[in-house]
């Protein structure tokens, strides 16, 4: 594929976090990274990408979402029971599933990892058993067709049969903080509502691990992949994804911290050449004088600047949301609702354009 056929959405956000832990580790530690040196704090890609999909509610219908289960013999025993009430459902389910090249366990525990099914996928399982067909050929078709919004953007991966896999139009960076971080330490005690009056000291004690910073969060989507899957739902896709990932947080201890927030800074381009992760402004941690906003943002433009002088073309568009101002020099600036009906239309023009060619 040559450059003028690529299309590309680059999503960049500067986003201050309180006290929180936002994600955790195996040891109930906020997830942190050594970058540049010094130790940041880090929200993984997967974190993100969960909140992401549970975002996706607001955005999309559940027709056009998919489902990480192992139970998906009961999705499509659902879809049997509405074509056909008086048919074995759940039978005729795993008998679809297994024609269509799956390894079912049993019915109630499914295949042995989470399988990504669409709404779609199941329905035309479901079609097919009813119809009596026995080709796997068309079984394993139905499963590799019909894929779900969720399903292109984040990928699919089936170890028994790499056929049926989807490659990820979207990517997603872990989230680390532009300067150094260290841990503290909240100590809390709580006291038995029915204790004695007599009584002293707490029912309970312990203590929650926490830090707060400046996040540089990325994701970058591939517009033609979703195209190749979606065709002109592309660009409604395209923003959905931008406006998710933007509004979107991760729950960890959310009923302890009361962390949820908006970014500072968004910065989002459409490159023709190549996705760019602006990171690099950060290899060097900001040192805080009077908070990290403002410097970061600070950082971001002059790194994107440099790297288009240097490395890589200008945006073929720019759009910006920004408090500081230095983001202002390099974008068409606005709301995050206007930009992102920006975005949309100019995915449009440009996906109508190439049709045209």
């Amino acid at each position: 594929m040559n450059g003028n056929q690529n299309l590309y959405v680059d999503i960049h956000a500067l986003q201050t976090v309180p006290p929180s832990c936002v994600n955790r580790d195996d040891t109930g530690s906020p997830k942190t990274a050594v970058y540049g040196g010094v130790t940041r704090s880090r929200v993984s890609s997967q974190a993100w990408k969960k909140a992401v999909r549970v975002d996706f509610r607001n955005c999309f219908t559940e027709e056009e979402l998919g489902v990480r289960t192992k139970k998906i013999v009961a999705m499509v025993a659902e879809k049997i029971a509405r074509i056909d009430p008086s048919a074995e459902s759940e039978k005729k389910a795993e008998e679809a599933l297994k024609l269509a090249g799956l390894k079912i366990k049993t019915a109630e525990k499914g295949t042995d990892a989470l399988f990504f099914l669409s709404d779609g996928q199941a329905k035309a399982l479901a079609e097919l058993s009813c119809k009596g067909e026995k080709d796997k050929k068309a079984y394993a078709a139905a499963l590799s067709s019909f894929p779900s919004v969720d399903m292109v953007l984040f990928g699919r991966m089936v170890a028994d049969d790499p056929s049926l896999n989807y490659d990820a139009a979207a990517q997603v960076a872990h989230s680390i903080s532009t300067h150094e971080v260290r841990n503290e330490f909240d100590y809390f005690t709580a006291v038995d509502d029915r204790g004695e009056e007599n009584t002293q000291g707490a029912g309970h004690i312990g203590t929650v691990e926490f830090n707060s910073s400046t996040l540089y969060r990325y994701a970058t989507v591939n517009v033609r992949e979703l195209e190749t899957h979606l065709g002109e739902d592309a660009p409604r896709v395209a923003r959905g994804f931008a406006e998710s990932f933007l509004r979107s947080m991760p729950t960890g201890k959310q009923n302890t911290f009361a962390n949820r927030t908006m970014p500072d800074t968004i910065y989002v381009t459409v490159r023709r050449d190549q996705p760019v992760n602006l990171v690099g402004a950060f290899e060097k941690p900001v040192r805080s004088r009077e908070g990290y906003a403002e410097e970061s943002e600070n950082r971001m433009a002059d790194y994107a600047k440099e790297t288009y002088d240097r490395f890589v073309e200008e945006p073929a568009l720019a759009l910006g949301v920004t408090r500081n101002g230095a983001i202002a020099k390099l974008a068409e600036n606005g709301s995050l609702s206007q930009i992102l009906d920006r975005l949309e239309a100019f995915l449009r023009e440009e996906l109508a354009g190439s049709e045209v060619e």
